[in-house]
């Protein structure tokens, strides 16, 4: 179990061009890249904190660290609206607790100011001290999830993950490794919010810390992914 004093082990630096300040969020190459290093503001974006998320170091500066039960953050942008492709990244480390844990969730917002059904999220799945990939897609005439759970990973280190849309397919990566892929009738999404840590409706909290996200509207190659693997 990690500590909030804890220094994580794991990857290199944040790619060249990635440095950020106090949670703001930089331009890499057109991609937006959101450092969790705080918990007062992201990218400009005040930040809600419901539960006591705390801080965790990592070879690369803070990372914010969830207990699993009722930590987790809200932030009011869904930072893929409008893209008709994309790449979303983050960089984590699960520390086990429950069986489904839904830990990055990108929510559209309707014009009566409610959640609609339409989303993205990363989530996980473990057991045994290990976990598994779950990438989740779902809005007007597509709902897919890519999930593979003879492709397990240990618990309590760093790792990418990534999924991405070109047009056609939707994908998943572990570390820059092919998860799972399929077709995909995919169309853009509106403005909303996050959430990080558990579902946006504050179910399936995360277990481990979250170091930082990316985000671009196009679909990259694993060789071209913002953030570091290992």
């Amino acid at each position: 179990m990690i500590t909030r004093r804890e220094a994580a082990a794991g990857l290199g630096l944040l790619a060249g061009g990635c440095a950020t300040m106090g949670g703001a969020a930089v331009l890499r190459d057109r991609a937006r890249v959101w450092t969790f290093d705080n918990l007062r503001q992201i990218d400009g974006l005040a930040v809600h904190v419901e539960g006591a998320p705390g801080l965790v170091e990592t070879p690369w500066g803070n990372g914010v660290l969830f207990d699993g039960q009722d930590d987790a953050l809200f932030l009011d942008a869904h930072p893929l609206a409008g893209a008709t492709a994309f790449t979303f990244e983050a960089l984590f480390r699960p520390e086990g607790g429950a069986f489904e844990q839904r830990w990055f969730h990108l929510q559209e917002i309707g014009p009566d100011g409610k959640p609609t059904d339409t989303r993205i999220l990363f989530e996980i799945r473990t057991r045994d001290g290990e976990w598994w990939l779950d990438a989740f897609a779902k809005g007007p005439g597509y709902n897919h999830t890519l999930i593979t759970e003879a492709k397990r990973f240990p618990v309590g280190r760093w790792f990418h993950v990534a999924q991405t849309f070109d047009g056609t397919v939707y994908s998943s990566f572990v570390d820059g490794v092919l998860q799972d892929r399929a077709p995909l009738a995919f169309t853009p999404q509106g403005q909303g919010r996050c959430s990080v840590g558990c579902r946006y409706n504050r179910v399936s909290p995360f277990r481990g810390a979250v170091r930082a996200a990316a985000f671009d509207r196009q679909a990259r190659s694993p060789a071209a992914f913002v953030l570091p693997r290992g």
